[in-house]
């Protein structure tokens, strides 16, 4: 808890420092070039006359400048802007960039929320397997009702899983890239393993209607593999 909230106050931090800073360099970008130029010579700690010696101009030069009597000659922008540290567009118009938050997840953040994402996504498919085998039997539901409320819970649980898959994705390793070769394989015997149990409960029970759950359990047991080898995964970089 004290670290989510510590994480919460570093970003608060972060932000009211960018705001800040736009809002200083809003200013700024308002200052005439004269403004600027007086600005950036106090910020340095320089008089006008040491400016005027490292520019080779004279001191009412550097005074007609900063009172915006007259603007420096062209080939004065490239030596006020590396006596400065600025580019000539930071120099002329004032504009420069702030650094925004960073708020992109690291790859750590990111498995953990697809490891989240999936686990609760299981969790409710669980939950509508149980729902349909219960509800019109143990709780006298209507069919039409149970089966509307299953379907609600399964396109939960899917769009859960399709956002943390694609979301949270993240370049994988050359050892996940393994893990995940083994795991299309055993998913690819399981598939065909259901396919053919379902053929054969169906014609064996002619219970087509009810059969088909057959799927939603291969579904199930497809990603509680696929957690298992992420879980897996995240264990051995520990």
């Amino acid at each position: 808890m004290l670290t989510l909230v510590d994480k919460f106050q570093s970003e608060i931090g972060r932000m009211q420092l960018c705001f800040f800073v736009k809002l200083f360099l809003k200013e700024v970008k308002n200052m005439s070039l004269g403004e600027r130029l007086t600005k950036l010579r106090k910020e340095k700690g320089l008089s006008q006359e040491e400016v005027a010696d490292k520019l080779n101009v004279t001191r009412q030069t550097i005074s007609k400048w900063e009172t915006d009597t007259s603007t420096p000659d062209f080939d004065k922008i490239v030596p006020l802007c590396r006596l400065y540290n600025l580019t000539t567009d930071e120099l002329l118009t004032g504009n420069s960039k702030c650094e925004e938050p960073n708020n992109e997840l690291s790859e750590e953040e990111k498995k953990r929320k697809k490891i989240g994402g999936l686990t609760f996504s299981i969790f409710l498919y669980f939950v509508a397997v149980a729902w349909i085998m219960s509800s019109v039997a143990a709780f006298k539901f209507n069919p039409v009702l149970s089966a509307a409320i299953f379907l609600i819970i399964c396109g939960i649980s899917t769009s859960i899983l399709i956002y943390s898959l694609i979301i949270y994705k993240r370049k994988k390793t050359e050892e996940e890239e393994k893990q995940h070769k083994i795991y299309k394989q055993i998913d690819d015997v399981l598939a065909i393993f259901t396919v053919i149990l379902y053929f054969i409960i169906s014609f064996t029970t002619m219970l087509w209607h009810i059969t088909w759950i057959i799927f939603i359990i291969y579904g199930l047991i497809s990603e509680i593999i696929k957690l298992f080898f992420m879980l897996k995964e995240n264990k051995n970089e520990k």
